[in-house]
């Protein structure tokens, strides 16, 4: 079966051919008219599947001018372009009907018959024998309590829809149900994470499983008609979305471990928006009852700073310690630079004489900030250090390192905002998943319109300005 797409413009056609695995097969521009229709026969003459054949010598013969095609299918279509220009002959080809006709009102069980029907072959009605389908798919709407599991055959009927508890005794009866019903089962689930672990689980050892994302089934229910959204119909939607989709990627071990970088990655975010947080209302509660010392550091930065606020945070208590003793204790500590930290200190107290409202409740408050500040970068440092042996194991992390402005955070955060790399077939996909080039804007004779692009991947993007704000901190080709 082939299948045509045809974008109509005022004076042309923009026309590709797929075949049934959705390889592209050839694209071309036909102009209008005449000549433009039999370019599109030829075209279709030229690309023919294998198992189509001519007709014997004496049927063409018996067709005048006319050439012809035939299709294996027992639902003919007839497409004919008539004579009219010189050397070019009658091209006639029969076509199956269901890449044309939806209807399903004559003996085709998906579409009507146009034209003949090959002799022998079964009608509606007749006895055949019945036949597993060599392929169906399975998709699985993924919940926190239950799963929707439905499949479809080639043909777009629904073989199985059933709601199963997140439960291994019915996840295995359901995938048990569901392998005898063809060949082939290819399943599609729409979240790769801890809902679905169970469920991956169990497919992991013999079944082909592809990931549709949530933004891709949204975009494809608007497809379908109705409003409606229920856990039967999303099913139905990644269902389909399986069966006509040949890019959605596979749920592997690549991708379990770049679901590990993945939660990492969020988990180092979590630790770093708390310490961010942590940091801001230390330093408003120092602006309300120690402004001078407030100013005197920068505590983000600064961990020494962080120590000193631990222990001392009122000027009274700094002008009592001193100098001298302030010093031993931070170098108790390990603190860096801990003398000129400890004369910053006390000299910033000796500005301040008078006592504020809250103040002793404050440095409490502060003292406490701080700690749990130095603890945050404790567990951050013991993340990035999972992160990177992590990054490690990933086959790709070699190549993702190699690139300016790259580590192993950087890496593995591209590799949980990407997924596995092999989905994209090159560079160009990549960067236009991260909304980093431009969408052209053409129709008919209007074409050169680029615009911004709206719909990326802002996580993607992020990592890759993250990346380029890196590689350019340093001298060399990057930064010039």
């Amino acid at each position: 079966m082939l299948f045509v797409g045809d974008d109509w413009a005022e004076d042309h056609h923009d026309l590709e051919i797929e075949d049934e695995a959705g390889r592209r097969l050839v694209r071309a521009r036909l102009p209008e008219g005449l000549v433009g229709i039999t370019r599109l026969h030829t075209l279709l003459a030229e690309h023919a599947p294998a198992d189509w054949v001519e007709l014997p010598a004496e049927q063409v013969a018996a067709q005048g001018d006319r050439e012809w095609l035939r299709s294996p299918c027992d639902s003919i279509a007839h497409w004919g372009c008539p004579p009219g220009l010189s050397g070019v002959p009658w091209l006639l080809i029969e076509m199956c009907a269901w890449s044309l006709v939806t209807d399903g009102s004559a003996g085709c069980p998906t579409g009507a018959v146009l034209g003949a029907t090959a002799p022998g072959s079964p009608r509606s009605g007749e006895d055949a024998m019945p036949t597993a389908p060599p392929t169906v798919w399975a998709r699985v709407d993924v919940g926190k309590t239950h799963d929707w599991v439905e499949v479809v055959d080639a043909t777009g009927a629904t073989l199985l829809s059933r709601r199963v508890s997140n439960d291994q005794t019915e996840i295995d009866a359901v995938i048990a149900d569901v392998v005898v019903l063809a060949e082939a089962v290819l399943w599609a689930v729409d979240i790769v994470g801890t809902p679905s672990a169970l469920l991956l689980a169990l497919l992991a050892a013999a079944q082909q499983v592809r990931y549709a994302s949530g933004r891709v089934v949204s975009v494809m229910s608007s497809a379908f008609t109705g409003e409606g959204k229920t856990d039967a119909k999303d099913a139905h939607v990644i269902a389909e979305t399986a069966r006509l989709r040949r890019d959605l990627s596979v749920v592997d071990q690549v991708t379990d471990l770049a679901r590990n970088l993945a939660v990492l990655t969020a988990h180092r975010a979590d630790l770093v928006a708390d310490r961010v947080r942590g940091i801001n209302r230390l330093r408003d509660l120092m602006t309300s009852a120690f402004p001078a010392l407030e100013r005197e550091f920068g505590y983000a930065s600064c961990k020494g700073a962080l120590v000193l606020v631990s222990g001392y945070a009122t000027p009274d208590r700094l002008r009592r310690v001193g100098r001298a003793r302030l010093a031993a204790w931070l170098r108790a500590r390990h603190v860096r630079s801990y003398a000129q930290l400890a004369d910053r200190a006390v000299t910033a107290a000796g500005t301040q004489h008078v006592v504020l409202p809250g103040q002793d409740t404050s440095a409490g408050i502060v003292s406490e900030l701080a700690s749990s500040v130095l603890a945050l970068d404790v567990r951050i440092k013991a993340v990035d250090a999972q992160i990177a042996v992590t990054f490690e194991l990933h086959p790709q992390a070699a190549v993702i390192v190699s690139m300016p402005g790259f580590g192993p955070f950087l890496g593995a955060s591209l590799l949980a905002a990407a997924g596995d790399l092999r989905d994209f077939p090159s560079a160009g996909h990549l960067a236009a998943a991260a909304g980093l080039v431009p969408v052209p804007n053409d129709s008919g004779r209007r074409s050169g319109n680029l615009h911004k692009p709206r719909c990326y991947s802002p996580p993607l993007r992020h990592v890759f300005y993250l990346s380029a704000q890196t590689a350019t901190m340093r001298s060399g080709p990057n930064r010039d």
